[in-house]
Formats: C-alpha cells, sequence, structure tokens
C-alpha cells in the first residue's frame, strides 16, 4: 500500500511541476529534491511493502514513509489552497481599486516562504527515514528475498467475458436435495436453510438452485435480497416489494408496518419463493415472518447463514441443508479450473507441478473460497515449479500466524497484487457489506483518487476497466451484472475478502468506517466512511489533526450538524458523496481540490455560482435531483462524467460574454458521460466537439432544438457507446392523457420530433440506443443503423407501420423495447429467419397491438418475452410455444385469460410448457 501512496503522490506532484511552474518555480531546489527522494523511496518500497507483514521494523518503517508521504501531499494541497483565497481576495481588492499591480508579489512571498520551509523540513524527515533503512539493518531484510509480483501496470488484453460457473464443483448433490426442500408441496409457507462457515459456498449453492428452471417455474414470483450483518428490516421489505410488485414514490416512503401489510396482501393468494442471503441474526426472521403470508400452499423461504442456531429458529431439522466441506477430489478439481481459465490445459502438468498444486490445495482444507482464491493468484503466475514452491512457502507462513487458514490465504492472494491493484482492492472495502457497487461509479471514485495510471493512449477509464476485470480474474470480486455487450454493469466482494479489505484498510490508514471508529482516541483519518449511524458530535476531537481527502455516505444524509462538525477537516477534499440529501453545502466552492462530487434522491438542488472554481472535477452527479445550474460549469474543462439529468443549465449574458468572453459545451473537450436536459446550450455546433463521448443522455427535448445541425453534431460523436434521446412534448401529451384531459391536436401533429436524424453507420461502438418521440417511419436503409447495435427501445414513436419488418433485419440486436405506443398498428409480425441473435423482447403498453405473430425459425434464441398492459391483446402470440429457447414469459394487464384457459383444457405438451415459461 506504501508504494502505491508514494507513486500516486510522485505522479501528482510531477503534474502539479509543469502545470505550476510558476509559482513552484521560486522553490525548485526543496520541491526537485522531495520529488527525486520519492522516486528513491518508491523503488526501496517495491520490495518492502510486500514484506512488512514479516518483520516488524520493516512494518514500522513503511507506516513512516507512508505518513510522511501524506504529510507531503499536505503541505503542498495546503499551498495551493491558500494561494487560491490569496488570489480571490486580491482580485476583489483590484476590483475595489484599493492596490496597485505590483502589490501581488509581495502579498505571494509569506506564503512560498512557509512552502520552502514546510518541504525543506519533510525532506529533512524523509533523508532520516532513509538513513533508517541502513542504521538498522533493514536493507539485508528486504533485499533477502524479490517481491513475487511485477509492480509494472503492463497494458493486458481484455479477457472475454465469460459466465463463471467454475466455483460449483463439489456441491451437485446439494443442489438436488436443497430443490427438493423448496419444490416440496406443503399445506403453509415454510422455510429452507443453507448453513455452513464463511467461503463454504452458501451463496453459490442457493444461486444455482434459484436459477434452475424448473424452480424459477414452480413459484409464482420470486425475489433475492441480501440482508448481512447491517440488518435493517424496513430495507429489506423494501426490497423483497420492489422485486414483485411496482411501487410508487410515496409507497417506498410508509413505514415498516405498512410496507409490510402491502407486502403481505400482495402474496397472500401467490406461491412464492423468497432468498435471504447472509442472515446473522434470529431477530431477521422474527420481524420478517409476519409480512410473509402462509395462505397458500407451497410458498418457501430459502435462507443462507452461517449459523445453524438461526436455522433452527426460522425452519425445522428437516429442511436444513447442511453444506460440507470439499473432498481432495473436489479441491483438484476446482483449483484446475481456476488456476487454467482457458489460457492453458491442465493436462500438460508436469508431475512436479501436480505434487506441489496438490500440496498447495491441501493447505486449503475443503474450503471453496481458499481454493477460488489460490487459484485465481496462481493463474497469473508462471506454470514452474520455483514460482509455486514460493506461493507454497508463503502459504506456509501465513497459516503459522494463526488458526484462521481462509484468512491468511486471502491475505497471501492480497499481498500478491501489483501496487496499483492493491488500492483499488481496497477502495472495495468501503461499500456496504453485500451491496452492489456498480461498475461507472467505481471506476470514477478510482479516477479522482488518483488510482489510475496513464498508459500509453489509452483512456484512463478503460485502464480502470483492465484494472477491475483484472481483481475479477484473480476471484477478488465478482461480477454481479453484465452490460449487454458483454461488460462489467455492477460488481460484489464477497463478505470474507470485504473483512480482509477493512482490515487491512485500517491498518495502512487507508479508510475509517465512521461505525467502527473508538471515538476516545485521536486517530488520522485520510478518508472517512459513513454507512448509517448519525455523526457523532466529537468526531471532531477524535479527527484531531487529520486532513480528510475523502467523505462518502452510502445511507444518512450528511446534514448542516455534520458538516459543521467536520468542516475544519475537509478543506483539502478530492471525494464528496453526501448520500441522499438536498442539501449542498454552501461553503462547497471553497474545495478547490475536489475531483469528484454526488448526491443522490430526488428534490431540487442548486449549483452556488462557486461551483465554477472547482477547476479539478472530474465527475459531477446530481442523481435525479432537479434543479438550476449556473452556465460557469462550463469552465471546469476537466469535468469527464456530467450526470445533471434534472438540472437546468443558466444562459450566459450578454454582458457576461464581453467581459468573460463566450462559454459552451465544447469547452469540456474531455467529457466522456453527459446527461443534461436540452436547452438553449445545444444551439450551435458545440456538441459536435466533444469527440471522447462515450455515453450521451438528453432529455426534455423540444423541436426547437432538434434542428439539421443538432444531428450532424451527434454523427461526429463516433466514439458513443450509449446514446439516449428523450423528447418532452410526449410526456406532457402522455400525462395529460392519464389524467383524462385533452391534447390539442394541433399540437400533436405538429411535427415528427426526430425529423432530421442523420445515418450511424460510422458508429462502430454505439451499442445501446434509446428514442423517445415521434418518428415519422422507421429508415429502411441497414446503412442508417450503427453496425454493432445490440440494444434498441423506442418509446412514443408512434409508428404506423409494423417496425419488426426492419428491425428484424439488423444482425448482432440482443434486446428490443417497444413502449408507451412506439407503435400504434394493429398487427405485428415476426418473420422466419430473422432476429437470429435476438435475446430479450419487450412489448409496454402498446394500446392498439391486437395480435404478436412468430413465425417458425425466428427469434430462436429468445430467452425472455415480456408483454405488459397491451390491453386489446386477447390471443397468446401466434408461434409462441415453437420458441424452443424461451425461458421467461410474463404478461401482466392482458386480456388473453381465454386463450390460456384453452391451452390448459386441451393439455399434453403445449399446457406443460406453457405453465413452465409463465411467471
Amino acid at each position: 500500500m506504501a508504494e502505491g501512496t508514494v507513486t500516486f503522490f510522485a505522479e501528482k506532484l510531477s503534474n502539479l511541476i509543469l502545470q505550476e511552474a510558476s509559482v513552484f518555480g521560486l522553490v525548485e531546489g526543496q520541491i526537485k529534491l522531495l520529488r527525486n527522494e520519492l522516486e528513491w523511496m518508491r523503488l526501496f518500497l517495491k520490495d518492502a511493502d510486500s514484506k512488512r507483514i514479516y518483520d516488524e521494523r520493516i512494518k514500522l518503517w513503511v507506516n513512516q514513509i507512508r505518513n510522511a508521504t501524506h504529510d507531503a501531499e499536505d503541505v503542498i494541497d495546503e499551498f495551493i489552497l491558500n494561494m487560491d483565497h490569496r488570489q480571490r481576495r486580491l482580485n476583489t481588492l483590484k476590483f475595489l481599486k484599493c492596490l496597485p499591480t505590483w502589490v501581488g508579489f509581495a502579498d505571494k512571498l509569506p506564503f512560498i516562504h512557509e512552502l520552502d520551509s514546510r518541504v525543506k523540513d519533510i525532506n529533512v524527515m524523509i533523508g532520516a527515514i532513509m538513513a533508517n533503512r541502513s542504521k538498522y539493518g533493514l536493507e539485508a531484510l528486504v533485499a533477502s528475498s524479490s517481491s513475487t509480483t511485477d509492480q509494472v501496470a503492463e497494458h493486458k488484453e481484455k479477457r472475454p467475458p465469460v459466465v463463471d460457473r467454475s466455483d460449483v464443483v463439489g456441491i451437485e448433490d446439494g443442489t438436488e436435495e436443497v430443490k427438493q426442500m423448496l419444490m416440496k408441496e406443503e399445506t403453509r409457507r415454510s422455510v429452507v436453510s443453507i448453513v455452513g462457515m464463511g467461503g463454504l459456498g452458501k451463496t453459490t449453492l442457493a444461486k444455482k438452485v434459484y436459477n434452475q428452471r424448473d424452480v424459477q417455474q414452480h413459484f409464482d414470483c420470486k425475489a433475492w435480497v441480501y440482508v448481512s450483518q447491517e440488518f435493517r428490516a424496513r430495507e429489506i421489505l423494501l426490497d423483497i416489494a420492489n422485486r414483485f410488485m411496482s411501487l410508487s414514490d410515496k409507497e417506498k416512503e410508509m413505514r415498516e408496518s405498512e410496507l409490510g401489510e402491502k407486502l403481505c396482501e400482495y402474496l397472500k393468494e401467490k406461491k412464492y419463493l423468497v432468498v435471504m442471503d447472509d442472515v446473522w441474526s434470529s431477530e431477521v426472521w422474527s420481524r420478517l415472518r409476519s409480512h410473509l403470508p402462509e395462505a397458500k400452499d407451497g410458498s418457501k423461504v430459502l435462507i443462507t447463514t452461517r449459523n445453524k442456531e438461526i436455522a433452527l429458529h426460522a425452519t425445522s431439522q428437516a429442511f436444513i441443508y447442511e453444506l460440507r466441506l470439499m473432498n481432495d477430489d473436489e479441491s483438484w478439481q476446482l483449483f484446475l479450473k481456476k488456476t487454467f481459465q482457458g489460457t492453458s490445459t491442465p493436462h500438460t502438468l508436469s508431475r512436479e507441478l501436480e505434487e506441489l498444486g496438490k500440496k498447495i490445495v491441501a493447505k486449503c482444507k475443503g474450503l471453496p473460497l481458499a481454493v477460488v482464491i489460490l487459484g485465481g493468484l496462481l493463474s497469473t503466475k508462471e506454470k514452474t515449479k520455483p514460482s509455486w514452491e514460493k506461493v507454497l512457502a508463503s502459504i506456509q507462513w501465513y497459516l503459522d500466524q494463526g488458526p484462521e487458514s481462509c484468512m491468511g490465504i486471502l491475505a497471501l492472494s492480497y499481498n500478491d497484487l501489483p501496487y496499483y491493484l492493491k488500492s483499488c482492492f481496497l477502495y472495495c472495502g468501503m461499500f456496504p457489506e453485500d451491496s452492489e457497487i456498480y461498475a461507472s461509479k467505481l471506476i470514477q471514485l478510482w479516477l479522482a483518487e488518483g488510482f489510475i495510471q496513464r498508459r500509453g493512449k489509452e483512456t484512463l477509464e478503460d485502464i480502470a476497466e483492465d484494472y477491475m476485470h483484472e481483481l475479477i480474474h484473480r476471484s477478488l470480486i465478482q461480477v454481479a451484472e453484465r452490460r449487454v455487450d458483454g461488460g462489467v454493469k455492477s460488481c460484489r466482494m464477497h463478505d470474507l475478502l470485504r473483512d480482509l479489505a477493512v482490515l487491512e484498510a485500517k491498518n495502512a490508514n487507508f479508510f475509517e468506517v465512521h461505525e467502527n471508529i473508538d471515538f476516545t482516541f485521536p486517530i488520522s483519518v485520510r478518508r472517512l466512511i459513513i454507512h448509517q449511524n448519525l455523526m457523532k458530535k466529537n468526531i471532531s476531537q477524535c479527527l484531531h489533526n487529520s486532513q480528510i481527502r475523502s467523505l462518502v455516505s452510502f445511507s444518512e444524509t450528511i446534514g448542516k450538524k455534520s458538516w459543521r462538525y467536520l468542516q475544519e477537516h475537509i478543506k483539502l477534499l478530492t471525494v464528496l458523496d453526501l448520500g441522499d440529501t438536498s442539501m449542498l453545502p454552501r461553503e462547497i466552492g471553497e474545495l478547490i481540490h475536489l475531483k469528484f462530487l454526488c448526491i443522490k434522491g430526488y428534490g431540487r438542488v442548486t449549483l452556488p455560482s462557486s461551483i465554477c472554481r472547482l477547476v479539478n472535477l472530474q465527475s459531477l452527479d446530481l442523481g435525479g435531483h432537479h434543479g438550476s445550474i449556473p452556465y460557469s460549469i462550463w469552465k471546469l474543462q476537466q469535468l469527464r462524467h456530467l450526470n445533471c439529468r434534472g438540472g437546468k443549465i443558466s444562459s450566459q449574458s450578454k454582458r457576461s460574454k464581453c467581459v468573460n468572453g463566450y462559454l459552451g459545451v465544447e469547452q469540456l473537450t474531455n467529457l466522456q458521460t453527459l446527461a443534461l436536459p436540452g436547452g438553449s446550450w445545444l444551439e450551435g455546433d458545440g456538441l459536435g466537439k466533444l469527440t471522447q463521448l462515450r455515453k450521451l443522455e438528453l432529455d426534455g427535448l423540444s423541436t426547437s432544438y432538434l434542428k439539421k445541425g443538432f444531428f450532424e453534431s451527434i454523427t461526429k460523436l463516433t466514439s458513443l457507446q450509449t446514446l439516449i434521446l428523450r423528447t418532452v412534448e410526449y410526456s406532457k401529451k402522455r400525462l395529460l392523457n392519464h389524467l383524462g384531459l385533452e391534447w390539442q391536436k394541433n399540437v400533436i401533429e405538429k411535427k415528427t420530433l426526430f425529423p432530421g436524424l442523420e445515418p450511424f453507420s460510422c458508429h462502430t461502438y454505439l451499442y445501446e440506443v434509446l428514442l423517445k418521440g415521434k418518428l415519422e417511419k422507421l429508415p429502411e436503409q441497414f446503412e442508417f443503423y450503427p453496425p454493432n447495435l445490440l440494444q434498441l427501445r423506442l418509446w412514443e414513436c408512434e409508428l404506423r407501420d409494423d417496425p419488426m419488418m426492419i428491425l428484424e433485419k439488423l444482425p448482432s440486436l440482443r434486446k428490443l423495447e417497444l413502449c408507451y405506443d412506439a407503435y400504434v398498428g394493429r398487427k405485428m409480425i415476426c418473420s422466419s429467419g430473422r432476429f437470429l441473435k435476438l435475446e430479450s423482447l419487450e412489448l409496454y403498453r402498446l394500446n392498439k397491438l391486437e395480435e404478436l405473430t412468430v413465425e417458425k425459425g425466428a427469434m430462436s434464441s429468445l430467452k425472455t418475452l415480456e408483454i405488459w398492459h397491451c390491453n386489446e391483446m386477447k390471443k397468446l402470440p401466434h408461434g409462441l410455444l415453437q420458441m424452443t429457447n424461451l425461458e421467461k414469459l410474463s404478461m401482466r394487464g392482458l386480456s388473453c385469460h381465454e386463450s390460456i384457459e384453452e391451452i390448459e383444457k386441451a393439455g399434453g405438451e403445449d399446457w406443460v410448457k406453457l405453465r413452465k415459461i409463465m411467471c
């Protein structure tokens, strides 16, 4: 970890010297000396950091280097902050014509002298720390063995996305047994429990059973929720309810009892399955059982837990499955699968390597997680005897330290990571237990923290994605959900690995979780994480002289009082996530080092004009909030991700243009993500100059902005991967129709809202498109569509011609959604031999659709078909039952009950198949 700290700061210092040459040039000698010392420290830390666990002397030396680096970073950043305050004060004085111009340099001197003095002190301190290396014989200790890890952030070929099923070796017998328990017909709702120690594979087994087709088809509705140690009954109830039904914003705010009553009412006539994963307390079942009705025969609740007493509290012995440890053969097979992940074949394994491998596996004592982690580690190593012998020796050292063999093996895998991955791994540990971590947000946080180092001409986001794939490949994080293009949409962390990350983070002073802090002693905190509890009043005294660099809240709002407690410790903040709130502190413009700013929730937020002072800001995310955004946002040229879908950007006045020059979106040339409502900022060709854009999401577009120049700009954005365009007129029309009010026909028929769509043939990276608004007709020319389009969503397009006749020709399409009168015809036909790669089709509120026909051989890969609230459909889709790969048919708000009853009466294979796929 210390190597990463030094390396990241050394790179930051080098960049500052280039950017602020006029300032740092006045203390050039001391700054260059500091940079040189950092380079020497980094080289010595390459081995020492990984060996700090073996010797207390090395551990102390490494910690001293890390603390000195933090001190140096604080000195530099405080100087930049003071210079910024001085410049603003001087600007004000100049405006008042109180001081002549030459005063500026004299006003700067005290700060420069202070910087020179403080950097000199740090250099002396670093010199003493480095001298201790020889004085106390650390050089010999460090040189005694070389690091097992290649520390260079080399480019790695991106691995193709693979659904990892290798972790299920040895649980086949358990799969069938648990499945029989779940499908056993009972006269009332019953509970099934999977019990086993951490790392034994409880969640893996539960998921394997849950995803089996016959289990899916056995129940009317299903839900999976993660419970964890941080249990809150209302949140669990809300999570279950969201899986089963659509809740309004008002219903989501219900009290626990009201939410429980609504859920109970919904489930009482249904055969349901609820999985509660990772239950730590008997209180979970005691609090939730009354909201899961027993009225319908055969309903089941599946619990995974480490504690058999919890299982016995919820169910009888007959419905408890206790996971066993793997035997030697199962452990070996799993090890081979993880170590040789498609890179070579284990059949060519030499006798020496096989013997070593079996010795390594024996250390895992049949624990699947330990085998998976070690296999992931060895998959990155050379398949040679010395390499595997070194790993075996390291395992033995860890196991000699104590009885927790699994934690020792996990620690070995962490210690083997290159420095640039250690920080990324530890960062995942700050997320709440069992939480789903969205990859896009995690990558933006890594960037803001400075963990991602440049590598040639690659974008930082691509490099960060490689880091994520590396952690997945090593089995240190798990894929939770993939995007339609196979990329990682979200990930999770096993609770044992998270425990390791939290422990290592604390030891390395990497982050502190607010709830875990002992407030009786002063501590030094760089990153403060808040999971659920309110801020303690005495936190300011506890933080002592801490300079917090990251403040992240996952649930509780950081209110005004909490902000006051922290105010003196946050002036150097780099990352600020305020949680679910509408409160944006007035002092936000003072945090000039800020790179990541996020608030979640829905409400009204007004960004202050001082936002323009956040010149280092890379990511701004206002969640679902709406409100005003000053036009000075265009000054923030470091912005890479701007997500303000509900914010309205003010127009620049003529006076401001004369004084400050024109400000427009074209100045944000680093943007990768842009999500904004339409507005006057779209006028001109500024949008087309954002050639690095990968995601463009524009809401509330009106015809005044949808001119030829707008669509020409989009054609220039050839790096786009996701394009979302939503118009405003038809949202208003749908709302008025819902309220039973009349919409003026001259407005409805005004004109097509996407009149000038240009061909997308050059957008080779564009895989996801959503268009919401009226289209006269779909273009027939194949060249019009992105060549690699995977997902298409059309809303409120009011197409009169059957869109399937054109869309079925798109060769790569996997997901298709037609919603809210995207098509206003009566019949829809999917032709034979077409839609060969389509896996999901969703039809939602096509209010005039009466008939869907699927010809033989059409949609041969379709797995999911959802038809909701197409009220005129009286019959099931023609050809439905000949779709051999269809796994899920979801229909709501349709009038085809008679058609279903006819098939049920006829019985036979058609009814068996229909019953299996309906949900």
